[in-house]
């Protein structure tokens, strides 16, 4: 594996800025995801890594070569796609082992075998080793396509959301698989994706991108506590942070030059409402097992927060509430310590 480094990278397509002046570390063996909305230049970023595409400004150094001018070829990197893009009329065994054929690697077909059955085990797909990929689950066709970057043992390994087609209980199961195989590897991975679960899970650094620009990176725990500002703090949280006027709740004290107060769940304290003072109103409690979404109103504005199932709070009561040590926000959105 391998330590890779942009410098002062940019690329535009015509008019459209994707990637502006971006500075990016990864250390040898770490897990770096990259969290941004479509259009945040997330794919661009790995592309330019990959050799796909050209920066217009900045290099690119992989392993202390400077690639910024390599083809894909030299620069030892493996991609994983959203798509699975196997071989249909290829085995499992033949599409883990087409990527070991190439004249360059000059591999003798038992060292092929040895390297292809150590990693479907890995990934744990060995038992459909004579399968054609047309007779395999989405899983276990991510599994493969996650099989066939590993059994290159390439210096870094390019992944662009390849759990995003997946259901929501294949999702969680390749999440801790990944994580695990990473783990066991040490491999070094650029990850990127717009599903904050598989950031905060997975990622040893998180990078938030936003129009192309790197706007924060760190721990999963530092980006959730102390964003930059408010795009990053809308980025992290379920349920989503609310965004508070600073004067929404008139008892709450809020630093000088606050305009918004960011309040995610656990800085928040519903009570009923007692002798008359009021906050806001539940509008409804949605349901969803282990834990409620209770949904407010105060003044103008709709809150969300989680509560325990056993909660009593029920449709039209008027409840108060206490903010514990939340976010504030100046006019321009930048964080200000609390």
């Amino acid at each position: 594996m391998a330590d890779v480094s942009l410098r002062n990278v940019s690329k535009a397509f015509g008019d459209t800025e994707a990637i502006k002046d971006l500075t990016l570390s990864i250390s040898d063996g770490e897990f770096v995801v990259l969290l941004g909305p479509t259009g945040a230049g997330k794919t661009t970023l790995l592309r330019l890594v990959a050799g796909l595409e050209r920066p217009d400004s900045g290099s690119i150094v992989i392993d202390g070569r400077d690639v910024t001018k390599l083809e894909p070829a030299w620069r030892d990197v493996a991609f994983v796609f959203q798509q699975y893009s196997l071989y249909p009329h290829l085995t499992v065994a033949e599409n883990l082992a087409f990527p070991l054929r190439s004249p360059a690697r000059k591999l003798t077909e038992d060292e092929i075998r040895m390297r292809v059955a150590e990693v479907a085990k890995l990934v744990r797909i060995d038992h459909k080793l004579g399968n054609k990929s047309t007779r395999l689950s989405g899983g276990e066709m991510q599994r493969v396509a996650i099989g066939r970057a590993l059994v290159r043992k390439p210096a870094i390994y390019l992944m662009d959301e390849p759990l995003s087609s997946l259901d929501a209980k294949l999702r969680g199961d390749l999440r801790l698989e990944l994580k695990r195989i990473q783990a066991e590897l040490g491999a070094t991975m650029l990850y990127v994706t717009h599903d904050q679960i598989e950031a905060m899970t997975m990622a040893d650094r998180i990078g938030i991108l936003a129009e192309g620009r790197l706007v924060q990176m760190g721990t999963p725990r530092e980006i959730y506590t102390e964003p930059a500002n408010l795009h990053v703090a809308a980025r992290l949280g379920q349920p989503a942070i609310n965004l508070l006027p600073a004067d929404l709740i008139a008892d709450a004290a809020a630093p000088t030059g606050t305009k918004t107060i960011g309040a995610r769940t656990e800085h928040l304290t519903i009570r009923r409402a007692e002798n008359g003072h009021a906050h806001g109103t539940v509008d409804w409690v949605e349901h969803l097992g282990d834990q409620n979404h209770l949904h407010l109103t105060v003044g103008n504005r709709k809150l969300v927060t989680l509560t325990d199932p056993d909660s009593l709070f029920k449709k039209g009561d008027r409840v108060t509430i206490q903010l514990r040590a939340p976010l504030y926000f100046d006019g321009a959105g930048n964080r200000i310590a609390g």
